[in-house]
């Protein structure tokens, strides 16, 4: 047997299919009743939308609600004021470490270091 005579089914613990954990967090400001589409390149940005539901799918999180019309509509969580704020967001304030210039020579010099 492979793996110092541990059968498959031994080193599965049990034959089982791994689980990853899932969030324990709310990923959202309560329930909300209503949700804007956040996305400045999306067509829709700005307007808002009647909540159906939250879902998770594949690690992708989406909102589902209704337009003006009562037409379905889902969006990605993060392109919604549904979800909470980026952390990252948050802390830099919009402000980047470095300026663009910069951060091009950065990248020239790793280049010549790498290669």
């Amino acid at each position: 047997r492979p793996c110092g005579g541990l059968s498959t089914k031994d080193r599965n613990h049990g034959g089982g299919k791994r689980r990853r954990a899932g969030r324990t967090a709310t990923v959202v400001h309560g329930l909300q009743r209503r949700f804007r589409l956040t996305h400045p390149f999306h067509p829709r940005t700005g307007e808002s939308f009647s909540l159906i539901g939250y879902r998770r799918s594949w690690g992708y999180e989406s909102v589902e609600g209704l337009d003006a019309g009562g037409k379905p509509f889902t969006a990605a969580l993060s392109w919604t004021d549904a979800a909470d704020e980026d952390p990252f967001l948050t802390v830099s304030q919009g402000r980047a470490y470095g300026r663009v210039a910069e951060l091009l020579r950065l990248a020239e010099l790793l280049g010549e270091v790498g290669g």
